[in-house]
This record gives C-alpha cells, structure tokens and sequence, in this order.
C-alpha cells in the first residue's frame, strides 16, 4: 500500500510539472506571436495594431541617445513613417522569452533583421486586463568589437554634446 501511494504522489507530480512546462511554453508562444505580429504591424504600416500593443504607459528607447519615449511621444514620432505606408520592417531571426514565477511579467531579447541589418531588441509584457502589452522595448544596433573605435569616432561629436549638456 506504503509503495502505490508513493507512486500516486510521484505521478501526480510529474503531471504537475509536465503541466507548468505546458504552460510556459502556452505563454511563449503567445509572446512570439504578439512580438511577431508587433513586428508586421509596422511593416505594413498598420499604426492602430502597432500602438495597441503597446501599454499606455509603455516606454520606447530607440538607438539615437536622444530617444527614451512614452508611448505617446513615440506615437508622434512614428506617425508620419506610418502615414507614408512605410514604417520599418523588422524580423526575429531568434528570441529568448522568460517568465516571472506568478506568470504575470514576461522579459524577452531578440537578434533582428532590419534596415540597418542586424539590431538587439529586448522588452518586458505585462498581463493588462487580460491581455499582454509591452511595456518597455529598447532598440540596439550591433556592433562588431573590431569596429567599436571607428563606431565612437563618428558618433562623438553628437554624443559629446548630449554629455555637455548632463553635467
């Protein structure tokens, strides 16, 4: 008797386990889904699909060290590229998805195909009345190690005058 109870408890927990790893990737799946569909959003110029997936209080850094934007400042910004039905097309080439323990938050990074050829994009997703919505994204251009000096030089002179201007 002592031994089937043993093995009752042992297979519940394996069903029990088996049933959160289900679960995780339930959730990264809807997450690439959501990501991927962000993504086309702006390829076909879609504004409305683009802007709903972001959190109304989300935050968009892009690769320019002057662009840390609120949703709404983001908004302005991207309207004319979308208004002209061609906004940017970016493609996942891989992601890595992570979940925080209540299944609530999900963080994720991904290597990019864009116009400026490959980009680094990670963000966090909230849960928000039922949905996921991003919430923070940060955009960023690669930059191969042996190339960093020339990548400084050019960017200096602007940089330094945004470093001016913080001290």
């Amino acid at each position: 008797m002592f031994k089937k109870g043993i093995f009752f408890l042992i297979i519940c927990s394996l069903f029990s386990f088996q049933k959160n790893i289900s679960d995780d990737e339930k959730i990264k799946k809807e997450i690439n889904q959501i990501l991927d569909n962000w993504h086309a959003a702006a390829g076909r110029a879609d504004f409305d699909a683009y802007f709903h997936l972001l959190s109304d209080e989300s935050i968009y850094i892009g690769t320019d060290a002057t662009e840390n934007w609120t949703k709404k400042e983001f908004m302005a910004f991207a309207k004319p590229y979308f208004d002209r039905g061609k906004a940017w097309n970016f493609i996942a080439l891989e992601r890595h998805i992570y979940l925080s323990s209540d299944k609530k938050t999900v963080w994720f990074d991904e290597l990019l195909d864009t116009q400026m050829k490959l980009c680094r994009g990670s963000g966090i997703l909230i849960r928000e009345k039922g949905e996921w919505k991003i919430k923070h994204y940060v955009l960023s251009m690669t930059i191969p190690n042996e190339n960093a000096k020339e990548v400084v030089t050019i960017k200096s002179p602007l940089e330094n005058k945004i470093l001016e201007s913080k001290n």
